[in-house]
């Protein structure tokens, strides 16, 4: 896979590329990453890269020129997913970030200002996206969000190649409780039947135990999950056990 950011900042990008999964994987050549600073492409002498909206108002509006050039610098005759990092964009999630890992090239644009000339928008990005209702000073923070989550999803990114398949938002539902050594802990003792070595009734726990961490806190979830057979019976046991400790 190959992952170009367009960005007025990219030393901050060095520290987050070279470090960690994202940085072993770049050493095992999974993932190729580039950044460009898309001022080396604006059309004047002064580097402008932004100039105020028409029709008024306040802020500074990013120009199409260098945002254009750039991606066609980096893209050249492919045509690659260009994601536009904006808080207008639709929500990011897990679904989206699978989808995404099995691009084999991405952009991303990273902008600031009050926003981005609406041509950047109309006939250039494939996807707008934001990771969440709220207002950042530039899209760099949420693009390497949004990089970390597609880079560990690649093949042989992590050691253990379960880690991705069982994270929270992959099912469907949160995570599973873990543990590990020490089985006591101040008292506090691990589950009888994650050291039983019986894996299916492990298996049928964990499932529980994400069901019922789901319901806790994120019980909106459970409209965008398969209802299988084995999940109506967790499910009802779950509200069994919790009429009786109400009772």
């Amino acid at each position: 896979m190959r992952i170009d950011v367009l960005t007025l900042f990219p030393e901050m990008f060095s520290g987050v590329f070279g470090t960690s999964i994202l940085g072993k994987a770049a050493e095992k050549g999974i993932v190729d990453f580039h950044v460009t600073n898309f001022r080396e492409y604006s059309n004047n002498k002064h580097g402008t890269v932004d100039d105020t909206p028409y029709g008024g108002g306040g802020g500074m509006v990013l120009k199409a020129e260098p945002i254009f050039g750039a991606v066609e610098a980096v893209t050249g005759e492919a045509k690659p997913r260009v994601v536009l990092m904006c808080p207008q964009g639709k929500r990011y999630n897990q679904k989206l970030a699978e989808e995404f890992a099995r691009e084999e090239h991405l952009v991303f644009i990273c902008g600031h200002y009050e926003g981005y000339d609406e041509r950047i928008r109309e006939y250039l990005v494939t996807d707008e996206v934001s990771i969440g209702d709220y207002v950042l000073t530039g899209g760099e923070l949420a693009a390497m969000v949004i990089i970390d989550s597609v880079v560990r999803l690649q093949p042989g990114a992590l050691g253990n190649e379960l880690s991705a398949v069982t994270d929270s938002f992959s099912t469907g539902l949160l995570e599973h409780p873990h543990y590990t050594r020490p089985a006591e802990f101040r008292g506090w003792k691990v589950p009888d039947i994650l050291m039983s070595g019986h894996h299916a009734n492990i298996e049928r726990w964990r499932l529980k135990e994400s069901l019922r961490r789901t319901i806790e806190r994120r019980p909106d979830l459970l409209d965008q999950i398969e209802m299988t057979k084995e999940i109506k019976q967790l499910l009802e046991e779950l509200r069994q056990e919790k009429e009786q400790g109400e009772a």
